[in-house]
């Protein structure tokens, strides 16, 4: 989130507190990150990617980040790094502190349980009973917390999320706005042309250092917890169904659905809007492409896709009737296949 304000830093005085090795003018003064194209004076830029590099020999930036391929390649103050990327977003927060925020309950905030000194409660915010506030928790306004849920040392939650009875959340993790922390898992018995509900009476419990997007859903679990495994960072606008379990330092981007019971290892990564099938595993290291759709585990790591690259309409038409085709055209191939066999073997 934005801070109270930019600050300004040397080069000397970034690498001492970030690591990095400054090459050019040590006390060259910047106070703010910006991209390659548009950084002026003042400004700190960065080469993440190779393909970029003729903007990196064109910017007007005071400063620049770059690898070690490229620590040579332009004169201008630099700090070299192993991963720029990573240290842009280091260095972005330290030139932009988070705004301290001053403990207290609000006046219009309604706590049942419990509030640490060193906690901030913002106005109308709803503290259920027997609610386990850690050091430093962040309640903005608008937050609704159920009753017996548990939330570690500085933690945030952003206007308006929400947290059902019964959850946990671990430290330092973030909820931002609009947020629905175990909300019932989506759970019907059919029976006789209708549906009966299934009781969703287990939680969902968050790790250390998870980040959840706005209006993104967690369902609770049917029976068993729905789990997020700590440093998964999750998008705005993603949907995790009852009694999943999310592994470690995962990375769900906008609008991806994962439905019940799919159990996700560490370090999986779903691309924007990538759709993942109820009951199955993905391994650790796997990466799904944006749009596509799981529906079998996947047992070794790699990146899958399942979906048609971008095309004009009228060829996509024409690819498609074709792909409509191709199961016809493999029982012909296979019958082609055998009658060349058979007279093969009759010669």
């Amino acid at each position: 989130m934005p801070g109270a304000g930019s600050i300004q830093l040397s080069l000397a005085e970034i690498a001492a507190r970030l690591g990095g090795d400054v090459l050019g003018d040590a006390q060259t003064q910047v106070h703010a990150v910006a991209p390659l194209e548009s950084a002026g004076t003042g400004d700190i830029t960065f080469l993440a990617n190779p393909k970029y590099k003729a903007q990196l020999f064109g910017t007007r930036a005071s400063a620049v980040i770059v690898p070690p391929d490229f620590a040579d390649a332009v004169d201008l103050p630099r700090i070299v790094t192993g991963n720029p990327y990573a240290y842009y977003a280091r260095l972005a927060a330290l030139l932009n502190p988070v705004a301290a925020v001053v403990p207290g309950v609000h006046p219009t905030a309604l706590c049942v349980s419990a509030v640490p000194a060193s906690a901030s409660i913002g106005p109308y915010a709803i503290i259920g009973s027997g609610v386990t506030l850690g050091e430093g928790v962040v309640i903005h306004a608008g937050c609704v917390i159920g009753d017996g849920v548990s939330i570690g040392d500085g933690t945030v939650l952003y206007a308006n999320a929400t947290i059902y009875a019964g959850c946990r959340i671990g430290r330092n993790s973030i909820i931002h706005a609009s947020a629905v922390i175990g909300a019932d898992g989506f759970g019907f018995a059919p029976d006789q042309g209708k549906w009966v509900k299934i009781p969703q009476i287990g939680r969902v419990v968050i790790g250390d250092d998870v980040e959840i997007g706005a209006t993104t859903t967690v369902d609770r679990g049917a029976l068993e917890d729905t789990i997020i495994g700590d440093g998964t960072k999750i998008d705005n606008h993603v949907h995790v169904g009852h009694n999943c379990v999310i592994g470690k330092n995962c990375l769900l981007c906008g609008c991806a659905g994962v439905a019940g019971s799919t159990v996700l290892e560490d370090n999986v990564i779903l691309g924007g809007a990538a759709m993942i099938e109820g009951h199955i595993r993905i391994a650790s290291g796997v990466v799904i492409s944006g749009g596509s759709t799981v529906t079998k585990s996947i047992r070794k790591a790699g990146r899958y896709t399942s979906i048609f690259p971008l095309e004009e309409h009228g060829d996509w038409l024409h690819t498609a009737v074709h792909a409509r085709n191709l199961s016809r055209l493999a029982e012909r191939v296979a019958e082609l296949e055998k009658k060349l066999k058979n007279t093969k073997e009759e010669g």
